[in-house]
């Protein structure tokens, strides 16, 4: 079942059990109203012919029935009526040859509540039966409601019609009601089955009607910017990955070509070989950035991480540095003394952040004129930041936003070996922290990144 066909059933639907509810409210009302109406007539019928009972009987007795017959007109069809005096003798009838039923209630019962209303259920007879304060007498009056019933029948008749032409002609509204309302939304789905990976630039039409298809529409706008954005930096990625991995290779071919073709003394060929295992080292390097980036790309933070002391974290990378550049020099400061044991605490992956960090303890002992990184740890309210100073060649206003860019490789590295991918590491790792990674030139010549944390718990 299409979108366009459950939208019309349902709106049909909807109006149908409007329909139905005014439909049964409406004949209730007429209901109870017919109901209320004859009880009145009969309860006044009751009333008038005891009064003129009692006044035909105070003049002529004998002819009580006659006379009362000529001058009263009935008012209920198939009307009659009976009056029992306080001892339960019945005093009149009428017609005089009418049977008189069994009681609906006791006399005593009928004194009490003065007055008692009742429908037969198989002849739908309704019947009255008043008590008479002056006097003690008890007056019934029975008939049919002839009138109120054929109304009541002709009014279900054209209930029925009317919910019915209503019901149709609603169901014919609502499919071209729903046809014109998805229009806008067909149109939309047909530009987007032209969709793909060659046309990602192209946009579906927007307008500026704030409505919920044109916010589809805008959306669907955003995500193919963001796909373009993937796209572009995939094939970049791809891009530089393999210019990056040729030229290890190129230079790993052409050496070996070399020894090849010509006959070489021992120590030439030690040379050939250290150069060759000098490319494979460039080469497994690259090929282990490329994972790690490849491995980390999808990861997202997960809050049921273990809790680490960040101090703690930069100690041992430092330790583990300092093996692999013998010369590197290190101060690590607190900017201030901390006030409770955790405010140097995040939940983290131990190996990401050591990972991160070294990477940029790394970039920059090779950046620095000194070998010297001065490391400076700090905790405002619910954030850590730590921040790295070497002193060095500074990037230009215009290299800063690429840094952190995949194979970007800014115009202090041209004489430094390297692909350009330990600062996108580096983003990516405290990014899956939910941190920030900053680069700021300050003052003498010293580049300052500076990595921003959430305490654990902020």
């Amino acid at each position: 079942m299409n979108l366009k066909l459950r939208f019309a059933l349902l709106f049909t639907f909807f109006v149908a059990v409007i329909l139905l509810i005014s439909c049964i409210t409406i004949y209730i009302l007429f209901y109870n109203a017919r109901y209320d109406d004859y009880y009145r007539r009969a309860v006044k019928e009751g009333n008038d012919m005891y009064n003129i009972f009692m006044d035909v009987k105070k003049k002529d007795e004998a002819s009580t029935y006659r006379l009362i017959k000529e001058i009263h007109d009935k008012a209920l069809f198939n009307e009659r009526l009976y009056i029992i005096d306080s001892a339960g003798a019945v005093i009149f009838r009428f017609p005089d040859t009418m049977h008189i039923p069994p009681l609906p209630l006791s006399l005593a019962e009928l004194r009490t509540a003065k007055e008692f209303r009742s429908m037969n259920p198989v002849n739908k007879d309704e019947s009255v039966a008043l008590y008479m304060e002056n006097t003690g007498s008890y007056v019934f009056v029975t008939g049919y409601d002839r009138q109120g019933f054929l109304k009541l029948k002709n009014l279900r008749l054209i209930l029925v019609f009317v919910f019915f032409a209503a019901l149709v002609l609603s169901a014919f509204v609502s499919f071209l009601f729903v046809r014109e309302a998805v229009r806008p939304l067909k149109e939309l789905a047909l530009q987007m089955q032209k969709t793909n990976v060659q046309n990602l630039t192209e946009r579906v039409d927007e307008s500026t009607v704030k409505d919920e298809i044109n916010e589809i529409a805008r959306n669907f706008n955003g995500m193919l910017e963001r796909l373009s954005k993937a796209f572009e930096f995939q094939k970049n990625f791809v891009f530089h990955a393999s210019h990056e991995l040729r030229t290890p290779l190129a230079t790993m071919l052409s050496l070996t070509e070399s020894a090849l073709n010509r006959n070489m003394t021992e120590a030439e060929y030690k040379q050939t070989l250290s150069s060759l295992k000098e490319e494979q080292q460039e080469l497994i390097e690259l090929t282990n950035s490329l994972l790690l980036i490849s491995q980390f790309e999808q990861m997202g933070y997960v809050e049921d991480w273990p809790l680490l002391r960040i101090d703690e974290v930069i100690y041992e990378t430092v330790s583990s540095s300092k093996k692999i550049f013998g010369d590197l020099d290190v101060n690590i400061t607190f900017a201030a003394v901390p006030e409770e044991d955790d405010d140097f605490v995040v939940r983290g992956n131990e190996s990401i952040l050591k990972s991160a960090f070294s990477n940029l303890i790394k970039n920059a002992y090779i950046y620095s004129v000194d070998h010297k990184v001065n490391i400076t740890l700090d905790a405002d309210g619910k954030t850590i930041f730590v921040h790295l100073d070497n002193a060095g060649t500074q990037l230009p206003a215009d290299e800063k936003e690429s840094i952190m860019v995949p194979f970007f490789r800014g115009g202090n590295a041209l004489k430094t070996k390297g692909y350009g991918l330990g600062l996108s590491m580096v983003y990516r790792f405290i990014a899956i922290h939910k941190g920030t990674v900053t680069y700021t030139p300050i003052a003498n010549d010293v580049n300052r990144f500076t990595v921003t944390l959430n305490k654990a718990g902020a």
